[in-house]
């Protein structure tokens, strides 16, 4: 028996096998469930249903909750459903301006804002032009004062005099006589030489104007009792040169306001009116000078400051 099967086996195995008689699976046919009822006009189960074509409308239903995924950008879905996905630039809000509401640090000018007063204009006046004449008046001054500076200071008035000759070993190698230092005058001018007038302007500017302020005006001018002189120290015979025999040195005896009054050191200097704002002078002139001498110093200065510039290796001399 085995072999009569083994046999028949061999015979299909050699028998050809046609294309036709091949079976193939067949789809299986699509049968309405309970819940889908068949609807007459509905095509076989086994047709096709035709693509619209490109012609046709294509209905896309607005984003909800069932759909959530996203459109593609630029397709026809997304441009027919009229969706624009790109950010839309946020509109800046500035504060309001106008009205000078915004008073805050933050809101201030160096925030590159402005900040206004409520009571501000609203347009600010532009000054007028100045008249010509007041613009000529201005720079007459302005070329006279370049014309009548020594020392290459503006600020110092006066008339250059070179070397000024002296017996024995005084002289001024190069004097000026100075008749205004800071807008301040000399009365009577001071024959002294450039690095004196400049201390002198020095102390004009940061101790008298600053001491006298506004009283009487401000200050008028200076009361000079000594500049350059061939003579001993203090009018000692056999002294020391004094630095007044080379011109290093100036002796101011009053203060000169705009209102005429005069502050005087032999009269005020202990007073409580003016005593105080010439104790300030007499500071102020330690620094610029090298020797500064007061009423406090000895009996030749009661009456008046010493100030020369004469240098020592310990520095300033104040007393």
């Amino acid at each position: 028996m085995r072999a009569l099967a083994a046999l028949l086996f061999a015979a299909l195995l050699a028998m050809p096998v046609t294309a036709q008689e091949v079976v193939r699976p067949e789809m299986r046919p699509e049968t309405p469930t309970a819940a889908e009822p068949v609807q007459k006009d509905a095509p076989p189960p086994t047709q096709r249903v035709e693509q619209p074509q490109e012609d046709a409308p294509v209905i896309v239903r607005d984003p909800d909750a069932d759909t959530i995924r996203p459109l593609a950008r630029g397709s026809v879905q997304a441009v027919l459903a009229g969706s624009d996905i790109r950010p839309q630039v946020r509109p800046v809000e500035r504060p309001d301006l106008a009205f000078g509401a915004q008073t805050r640090p933050l809101f201030r000018a160096e925030q590159n804002l402005f900040a206004f007063s409520p009571f501000a204009l609203a347009r600010s006046v532009r000054p007028a032009l100045r008249p010509a004449a007041i613009e000529a008046a201005a720079e007459e001054r302005r070329v006279a004062r370049l014309r009548g500076q020594v020392c290459g200071d503006p600020a110092i008035q006066g008339t250059a005099l070179g070397a000024v000759p002296g017996p024995g070993a005084c002289g001024v190698p190069n004097g000026v006589r100075v008749r205004s230092v800071a807008g301040v005058t000399l009365s009577p001018r001071a024959v002294i030489d450039c690095p004196t007038a400049k201390a002198l302007k020095t102390w004009v500017e940061r101790g008298v104007i600053p001491a006298v302020g506004a009283e009487g005006g401000g200050v008028a001018s200076l009361r000079v009792i000594g500049d350059y002189s061939c003579r001993p120290r203090n009018n000692q015979p056999g002294a020391r040169l004094s630095e007044h025999s080379f011109g290093r040195a100036i002796d101011i005896a009053g203060i000169r306001l705009r209102n005429g009054t005069e502050m005087t050191l032999l009269t005020d200097w202990n007073s409580a009116d003016d005593g105080p704002q010439l104790r300030q002078m007499w500071r102020a002139a330690c620094g610029p000078f090298g020797t500064v001498l007061g009423p406090e110093s000895n009996r030749f200065h009661r009456d008046h400051f010493h100030f020369d510039t004469a240098r020592y290796r310990s520095g300033t001399y104040c007393r």
